[in-house]
């Protein structure tokens, strides 16, 4: 197994079964992640014996980085895998600090109809440790902290629901990466069974729907995943997430230009949002060559956003980020493997 997909507890447990105290565990995640130590033949307050028992048991191979594309406030990384396979991640710079966003799987089988990700299918799922280590990695590259982690990169988070709350452990632990809950954030689609395990996850972090419809006809036709939870299905599943954490929910929206941005469709996605504590996030379209739709312009974009203010909603427009690069979701992925 890799280190680096490991929680602390079971560390802890392993130290135990192997004769040492668990406290072990701790000085293992202090050396690969406040010392950054990644040779298990340097952890020196560690028993030698027990080192060879650590190599025998566990490994702490990297993915690699191959390519970094850059643009103003923004850089695109995409790595290969151990087994060949691509993934990609993108660091945007903001005034409150440095945001990622991780892969959670190889490739998506959502298929939404506007997704670059979704256009290639999913191969796996990733593995805790290949989340993890993009942060890392990152952080190297770029000698600077990241303090906000949004799972919303290649793949349905809640698809792979396991591995996503292991790396959420590995993240979040005191002498982990010491990402704050309140600054993780875990995006979906829709499932809504997994919404509402996410509810009880014991660490509280933010939850993002991507709606992008205010109707279900609409939505089945961009979304696939809404002929198995529908429009009515999944804001039952919001409810109950914000009445269980109290936590805010965020209402992602893309802007796709005559499809999804009349002010009629601002009326209704306000009606079907009114009285929740929600906001709504107006995401402008990422145009790929691969797809057919367009953004909406600025100014259907601002019509739409001014509509759901005067509907009382909280609505914002998402600061574009990457337009010089690959920035849509798989594109650099896209590019490399076809």
């Amino acid at each position: 197994m890799n280190l680096f997909g490991i929680t602390k507890q079971d560390l802890e447990n392993y130290f135990e079964k192997i004769g040492e105290k668990k406290f072990k565990a701790t000085q293992v995640f202090e050396w690969i992640y406040q010392k950054r130590v990644w040779d298990i033949d340097l952890f020196s307050n560690i028993k030698k014996e027990k080192r060879e028992q650590l190599k025998k048991d566990f490994n702490l191979d990297l993915i690699k980085i191959v390519k970094r594309q850059e643009d103003e406030l923004t850089y695109k990384y995409l790595f290969r895998l151990l087994d060949g396979e691509f993934i990609e991640a993108v660091v945007m710079m903001h005034n409150y600090g440095l945001s990622i966003c991780v892969s959670s799987e190889v490739g998506c089988n959502m298929s939404c109809a506007f997704c670059e990700s979704g256009r290639l299918k999913k191969r796996r799922n990733l593995k805790s440790y290949e989340m993890v280590e993009q942060i890392l990695l990152i952080e190297k590259d770029l000698g600077k902290r990241i303090s906000n982690v949004v799972i919303m990169g290649i793949g349905e988070p809640l698809d792979n629901y396991d591995n996503v709350c292991q790396f959420i452990y590995i993240i979040n632990d005191a002498k982990g990466i010491q990402i704050g809950a309140r600054h993780i954030t875990v995006s979906t689609c829709g499932l809504v069974p997994k919404i509402l395990d996410l509810a009880h996850f014991p660490i509280q972090v933010n939850l993002a729907i991507s709606l992008h419809a205010p109707n279900d006809e609409l939505r089945s036709k961009l979304m696939p995943v809404n002929k198995v939870y529908s429009i009515s299905l999944l804001i039952e599943a919001i409810r109950e997430f914000l009445q269980i954490t109290s936590r805010r929910v965020t209402i992602e929206y893309v802007m796709l230009n005559n499809v999804n941005d009349s002010r009629t469709q601002a009326i209704e996605l306000a009606c079907l949002l009114k009285g929740m504590n929600v906001y709504v996030n107006l995401i402008p379209y990422n145009e790929t060559n691969h797809l057919e739709f367009k953004r909406s312009s600025k100014k259907r974009i601002k019509a739409f956003y001014d509509e759901l203010k005067h509907q009382h909603i909280d609505v914002t427009i998402r600061k574009e980020f990457g337009s010089k690069i690959d920035a849509a979701c798989g594109q650099l992925r896209g590019r490399e493997i076809e």
